[in-house]
């Protein structure tokens, strides 16, 4: 059964997808928004943070929870976790973004992918259109479900696997995450 029957989208899922409340913050030019809405599952911002290198900010994630978390163990258990990457950078390219999901992946699973492979080919299509600032990656993640990922607020890809959904919330919240300190900034809850 694939993850979109299972989710019943139009029952999970607003005609909106997700509906924005009150505008929480500003971020590297982000209006990050307090509140989002999953159907009937209200999610609140746990924390959000700038994504750098080489002192120019790439991107800024926030993470919505159903309620405050400061470890990953705690996100995992959540029912559901959305991961919000809003693009601040024309620097960012779609080989570059492919790239640093790859390694990503790589550092949450120590090297090991292959039991979530064929999960990872079907997600990185997400980025085989070109990537420009302004572009926002939603990734839904649901305990018994798996994970939605939606570029612009349209589906691209839904994937029923729970080492899949662990190993994507690690590339930003895990051991070796993509920067440290947008980790720490998006677990402040």
């Amino acid at each position: 059964m694939s993850l979109i029957s299972t989710f019943s989208k139009a029952a999970l899922f607003s005609a909106a997808f997700l509906s924005c409340t009150a505008t929480a913050k500003e971020i590297s030019g982000v209006d990050v928004s307090e509140q989002i809405k999953l159907a009937d599952t209200q999610l609140q911002l746990n924390g959000a943070g700038v994504r750098s290198k080489f002192f120019m900010d790439l991107y800024v994630g926030s993470l919505y929870l159903p309620s405050k978390a400061s470890d990953l163990q705690t996100v995992l258990t959540a029912p559901y976790a959305v991961v919000r990457l809003n693009i601040t950078s024309g620097m960012i390219t779609s080989e570059k973004m492919r790239d640093a999901i790859i390694d990503g992946f790589d550092d949450a699973t120590d090297g090991d992918t292959k039991a979530i492979q064929v999960q990872i080919d079907t997600f990185m299509a997400l980025f085989s259109n070109e990537i420009v600032e302004g572009d926002q990656f939603t990734f839904v993640t649901s305990k018994s479900k798996g994970v939605i990922a939606f570029k612009n607020e349209v589906e691209q890809a839904s994937i029923a696997s729970e080492a899949f959904r662990e190993a994507l919330l690690k590339i930003w919240l895990g051991d070796s995450p993509a920067q440290n300190s947008l980790k720490k900034a998006m677990l402040a809850g």
